[in-house]
């Protein structure tokens, strides 16, 4: 069975034991700093000029808290232990904000621990030391050291943490400017702040906030997320995506099968705001009842006309005027017929065949409108007129 390595805070040397091991910590630093520098490449650059004198002296510093608290009979061990792991542990978090992973930062603790060990052993040596003696100061080098590596992880993974907090809610703030159409030198500086590298366009995509989740990780990594971006539309996600134009675009179509979506216009990302209101707009309009990817630029002509409703409604009933004397049911089917008529170009057999009647059905209903309608239906402006009005079919309660 393995024994646990024993705590560091009990252990005790003579001072007459420590003394020459302080005296050679100087060396011993300048060793550790030379072997991480040679064998983790990350720190090559890093321990330069004078930060290398800089870290020579934190090692030193280090050590030196070690012979301190093994040192001390009868005193508070945890005092110098506390101030060591709380060095380590900053030690960590900058680290994380100097961008080395924590592989660096543990390679080097590695190298340090050997090298640290391999001095200081030589010098126990050279002054006589028992074996057993030796042996028992390593194991508590190595728990010192194993403790200040384990404070310096959990400094790296809480700087990585709250660095990622931070940049989420700088995107989410992105995200949020882009979709309220904040002004250039707003948006530049909130994608500088995000540390977000714009892309050429951002193509919106309104969908549920649940197949937002699946979605997502399939997407280019900058793309950006605001839940609930429409309070008229709760649990729906919008999307922006980066250049996803092209042959790209396809792509994102089959990404999102079997999801109810709605993709907008690809804009410069500087414009996304456009994308997005058109999302809405036609999410709005055309959402079929079974869901499935929709694209906006398969519906330009329904927002087109739809775009001031009231106008709509005047024109509309300007149109139909004539048929006003019409009943109910009678007003509906010459209705009916009119829009068909103008969308075939007055192509009788067409129309009879969208409309399921027979092609003397159609021609009674044209006979009946040219009668209410005369030479109007002649007339370009009226025939334009109809085609707006009629292209989009009333709500139904209208």
């Amino acid at each position: 069975m393995i024994e646990p390595l024993r705590d560091v805070r009990s252990y005790r040397l003579p001072e007459d034991v420590v003394a020459p091991l302080r005296q050679g910590l100087p060396e011993v630093a300048v060793q550790c700093i030379a072997a991480i520098t040679m064998e983790v490449p990350a720190y090559a650059e890093a321990f330069a000029g004078e930060l290398k004198h800089k870290i020579e002296r934190a090692v030193q510093a280090a050590l030196g808290t070690f012979f301190d608290l093994v040192s001390r009979p009868g005193a508070d061990g945890g005092v110098p232990l506390r101030a060591a792991l709380s060095g380590a542990y900053a030690l960590g978090r900058g680290e994380a904000r100097s961008g080395r992973s924590l592989d660096a930062l543990l390679a080097a603790y590695r190298v340090g621990a050997r090298v640290s060990w391999r001095e200081l052993a030589a010098i126990s040596v050279g002054t006589g030391q028992e074996a057993a003696v030796v042996a028992d100061f390593a194991e508590m080098v190595f728990a010192y050291i194993d403790e200040l590596s384990a404070a310096s992880v959990a400094g790296h993974a809480d700087e990585l943490a709250a660095t990622g907090r931070i940049r989420m809610r700088h995107l989410q703030e992105l995200a949020q400017a882009l979709v309220a159409g904040e002004p250039a030198h707003v948006l530049q500086a909130a994608a500088e702040q995000a540390e977000w590298t714009p892309p050429q366009t951002l193509t919106a995509i309104m969908l549920p906030e649940r197949a937002a989740r699946w979605v997502i990780d399939l997407l280019d990594a900058r793309t950006l997320q605001l839940a609930d971006a429409v309070p008229e539309l709760p649990g729906m996600t919008v999307l922006l995506v980066p250049d996803p134009q092209g042959e790209s675009r396809p792509t994102l179509f089959r990404l999102l099968t079997g999801h109810s979506a709605t993709i907008g216009p690809t804009r410069p990302w500087l414009e996304a705001q456009s994308s997005v209101n058109r999302a809405i707009r036609v999410h709005e309009l055309c959402r079929p009842a079974g869901g499935g990817v929709v694209d906006t630029e398969d519906h330009l002509a329904t927002v087109v006309v739809t775009a001031d409703p009231s106008a709509l409604a005047d024109l509309r009933t300007r149109a139909l005027a004539p048929l006003a004397g019409e009943r109910g049911a009678a007003a509906a089917k010459l209705i009916e017929t009119l829009r068909s008529w103008l969308l075939h170009q007055g192509r009788r057999e067409d129309v009879a065949a969208e409309l399921f009647v027979h092609p003397q059905t159609v021609r009674y209903r044209m006979a009946r409108l040219r009668e209410l309608y005369g030479d109007r239906l002649k007339e370009p402006e009226w025939v334009l007129a109809l085609t707006i009005a009629l292209a989009i079919p009333p709500p139904a309660d209208a």
